[in-house]
């Protein structure tokens, strides 16, 4: 599904704040507009367990969600 909102794809670096359109170019600079819309959420997502795992080692946890310690 493609969203009809899009944002300025250099606006991080030309815009104070992120510049909104619903054209396929930045009304205030001219640059490419890029969908705004995150990426849809997948049950079945294979990299989703590496993820987890590396969150809860950032946050330097032992124990994951289910409180079961984590093989490393």
């Amino acid at each position: 599904m493609k969203s009809d909102i899009r944002v300025c794809s250099a606006w991080e670096t030309a815009h104070e704040r992120p510049v909104y359109t619903v054209g396929d170019a930045c009304p205030e600079c001219g640059a490419d507009a890029v969908n705004s819309a995150p990426a849809p959420f997948n049950p079945e997502d294979p990299y989703g367990e590496y993820r987890r795992r590396a969150r809860v080692r950032d946050r330097g946890d032992d124990a994951d969600d289910d409180g079961d310690s984590i093989d490393r």
